[in-house]
């Protein structure tokens, strides 16, 4: 996103795509639906943003999806940031995203509010090479062709490696493509390494041939964020149904951990992604929720403040005006 806000005519595109995107994916599940949260005599429609092998496929995975004392209309995004471009818009009430979209929407003034927060393993944050490259070793992408996704979690896992490097972000050549993009040009020689998640990760590396040249071990700090809409935390109706829906996904994370072949399973059938790259990837994304609170805002406010010494986001961010922990009683139950 460019500037503050977004142009009408790119927030009415938004708004017409996630309402294409929810008639055709997000008709109330078995029981969903039945009866109001909130006010008496309605149903409230809880509209969630979700990701490849997001918060959908883990609840139902779980068996926590049907039932719902109000209606959910998904709708699935390419990768965080246009996500979050969404909630902004109003076409979406709440989505999870990873630790870096929600700085950049923070930096455009978006009106996004964290409301829950988890943490899972770094590993599958990967810079990947192809297997054949030259390049051994961070120090060599100096100059090099690198696709990432802007704004994402990788755009700062690659920002951090780059800078423990001595490397500017000036110094490379970014090429900003979304997963499935660059993909095609990583598995096609147009770049000469891709900074991405898993189940990316896996994907590159049992299908394409890639090489991990350096995982996020010691570079990211592992969080990712369900981010809502400051205007649906002000409807009583919304904010009840966001509280179940984040409950349900505590309990969705917790059962995931001592259940990852079902989850990885289940997670294959949802997305088409073959099995033997879920069950790679099923122990790095797993998750555990933890709360939000002064850690958690001094971790993002180091991501923000490493963009901004880029100029890669527009002025300073206050990352913990972003940050909304009342939820967090929440965890207790998940566990």
């Amino acid at each position: 996103m460019t500037g503050t806000v977004l142009t009408r005519r790119r927030a009415a595109a938004l708004l017409l795509a996630v309402a294409a995107s929810a008639a055709a994916a997000c008709a109330p599940g078995p029981g969903s639906g039945t009866a109001a949260a909130g006010s008496p005599g309605t149903v409230v429609t809880l509209r969630v943003g979700d990701q490849k092998a997001g918060s959908e496929a883990l609840l139902k995975a779980a068996g926590l999806l049907g039932g719902t004392p109000y209606r959910i209309s998904w709708a699935t995004f390419t990768s965080g940031p246009p996500l979050l471009e969404a909630v902004n818009a109003g076409a979406v009430d709440i989505g999870g995203v990873g630790n870096t979209p929600p700085v950049f929407a923070a930096a455009s003034g978006s009106a996004i509010t964290a409301v829950a927060a988890y943490r899972q393993s770094a590993a599958g944050s990967a810079v990947l090479v192809p297997g054949s490259s030259p390049i051994t070793a961070p120090a060599q992408l100096r100059g090099r062709r690198i696709a990432v996704a802007k704004g994402s979690s990788a755009h700062y896992h690659l920002l951090a490696v780059l800078k423990r490097e001595g490397i500017s972000f000036a110094d490379i050549r970014p090429q900003y493509l979304q997963p499935a993009d660059a993909l095609a040009a990583f598995s096609s020689g147009t770049v000469d390494a891709w900074a991405i998640w898993d189940p990316f990760t896996s994907q590159a590396l049992l299908k394409h041939g890639a090489r991990v040249l350096v995982d996020g071990d010691g570079y990211v700090n592992g969080l990712g964020f369900q981010v809502a809409a400051r205007d649906a935390l002000r409807d009583p109706g919304k904010e009840a149904a966001i509280r179940d829906f984040l409950s349900r996904l505590a309990r969705a994370r917790a059962w995931s951990v001592t259940h990852q072949a079902e989850w990885a399973q289940v997670w294959a059938r949802e997305t088409g992604l073959p099995g033997e790259v879920t069950r790679a990837a099923a122990a790095n994304i797993v998750s555990t929720p933890v709360p939000i609170d002064d850690s958690v805002a001094a971790s993002e406010q180091r991501i923000a403040d490493a963009f901004a010494a880029e100029g890669l986001i527009p002025g300073r961010v206050r990352f913990s005006d972003f940050l909304d922990g009342r939820f967090n009683d929440l965890l207790g139950k998940g566990a």
